[in-house]
């Protein structure tokens, strides 16, 4: 059976409106978007300077118009290797990105002595270390678009991206703590002067394992046992995948110390099984496990110590912060106190005090940005972020093979669980995590895997929308080879 004889999807299964097509290439779109989101950039980065320097001087433009030529390059890329990708995931992510180095940047600022402001180069600092990894990762992110011309082809390597992916999530947990250990979350690999965090790397190998996976057993996991309160349950020895994944989500947060990471490890796996399966009972039973374990972790830390003391510790933060707000809140509080004296409109770019907050340059950077652009500035850059999954998603149904779906899907929620997991920690919606925001940030792992995520939803959408018509409105085949040259590439259509 070759890729021509599929028969075109529904209007249904894309979400597309009835008579659009979805083959026509829109990089002229996507250019005209990356142009608008490097102007806010540029007008960002002279807002700042205007506020700290008094001035705006005649390089403000340096940092805006390195990450432009970075981000041309990578359209230029897309253009050729992906004509038929999504064109608004790279003026999106592009946007939040540049936001993140120019706050940085502004970071930079406040902290050099009033005579050295204004001579600050564009490398310099954590603005232009960000800046550089910046470049390594659209790099990286182009290069993995010029490797896989399909995405169905990462699917032969399922089962050993899963076992790197889980040694991955392990080598923290089992490090000693000066290797591993930052801020009381062993997350990291550090070596002299160097560190790593190979969660970030580990979430994509999971997820590619997770989605060739389901798709081989699905049909398995979709058979319903006993119906109760209208919704279908799972039989009992179908249970065993999600009870495995939940202990290792565990052994993270209680050996790793860290929620956020162990609540976007399992949070995953189980809405791709839903995907997979479209069954509501999944969705219950991995709220039931997780919450579970969240609380006999947090009475095994009050009760026992040990292992449990570090996540017991940041529950009772999280509980009542003003209890001790000089010491253990600290940080928290001060959070709190950033968003509440922005406002609705902030204190202007620049206006801000961040310097008051702990690590503001990581986990704590939206607290940050929010002081100076308010919550209504906070609100947009929440829709970006938004836009990023929902575009995701369509691709997610637009494209026609089922590991496809999975992966899309994952990939799009994945990222939408990390930034509610970063926002519900400053916000105290929920206990503080180790975990960064995406593209915000400073740091070179977050930053280069959250790029390879987009090079994978760009190379699906592409995929989607060039099987759908191709030249003269005929089927096309996606490039990597006919389907059933492909292992692990079923080309039937999960129902949306």
């Amino acid at each position: 059976m070759t890729a021509a004889a599929l028969p075109a999807p529904s209007p249904a299964t894309t979400g597309e409106q009835p008579g659009v097509r979805l083959a026509r290439s829109r990089r002229n779109a996507e250019l005209s978007l990356l142009l608008v989101a490097m102007a806010l950039v540029a007008a960002y980065g002279a807002m700042v300077e205007a506020k700290v320097l008094d001035t705006i001087t005649a390089d403000f433009w340096m940092p805006a118009a390195a990450l432009t030529a970075v981000f041309l390059g990578l359209h230029l890329v897309i253009r050729f290797l992906a004509p038929f990708a999504d064109p608004a995931l790279l003026p999106a992510v592009a946007l939040l990105n540049g936001i993140g180095v120019g706050f940085l940047r502004r970071l930079d600022l406040g902290n050099a002595a009033p005579a050295e402001r204004e001579d600050l180069a564009i490398f310099a600092g954590t603005g232009g270390r960000q800046l550089a990894w910046t470049l390594a990762s659209v790099v990286l992110a182009a290069g993995l678009l010029a490797l896989m011309r399909d995405h169905r082809s990462v699917s032969r390597y399922a089962y050993t991206l899963g076992l790197a992916g889980i040694v991955l999530v392990m080598i923290p947990a089992v490090l000693p703590g000066r290797f591993s250990e930052i801020n009381g979350a062993k997350l990291w690999i550090r070596v002299g002067g160097f560190s790593i965090q190979p969660g970030e790397f580990a979430k994509l190998a999971l997820l590619v394992f997770f989605a060739y996976y389901l798709v081989r057993k699905r049909e398995v996991l979709s058979l319903a046992s006993r119906r109760f309160l209208g919704i279908d349950f799972p039989r009992g020895r179908d249970l065993g995948p999600v009870v495995v994944v939940w202990l290792i989500s565990v052994l993270v947060l209680v050996f790793e110390k860290d929620l956020g990471t162990s609540l976007l490890y399992f949070g995953m796996f189980v809405v791709t099984l839903y995907i997979a399966t479209e069954r509501v009972s999944w969705l219950l039973i991995g709220l039931v496990l997780f919450f579970g374990g969240v609380y006999l972790a947090y009475v095994l830390g009050e009760v026992v110590g040990g292992p449990f003391a570090n996540f017991y510790l940041r529950a009772q933060i999280w509980l009542d912060p003003f209890a001790d707000p000089y010491e253990d809140g600290y940080q928290l509080v001060q959070g709190l106190l950033a968003l509440g004296t922005g406002g609705l409109f902030g204190a202007g770019p620049g206006g801000g005090q961040p310097g008051l907050l702990p690590e503001v340059q990581n986990d704590f950077i939206f607290a940050g940005i929010g002081e100076e652009i308010g919550l209504f500035g906070l609100s947009a850059l929440l829709v970006v972020y938004l836009l990023i999954v929902e575009r995701g998603l369509r691709a997610a149904l637009a494209v026609r093979d089922s590991f496809g779906k999975l992966l899309a899907g994952g990939l799009a929620f994945t990222l939408g669980l990390q930034v509610f997991v970063i926002v519900g920690g400053i916000s105290k919606l929920i206990p503080l995590t180790g975990q960064t925001t995406p593209f915000l940030s400073a740091g070179g792992s977050s930053l280069m895997a959250n790029w390879l995520l987009i090079a994978v939803l760009l190379r699906i959408s592409d995929g989607a929308r060039r099987s759908v018509t191709g030249a003269g409105g005929k089927a096309a085949r996606p490039s990597g080879g006919p389907p059933e040259q492909l292992h692990g590439a079923p080309t039937e259509v999960i129902k949306p």
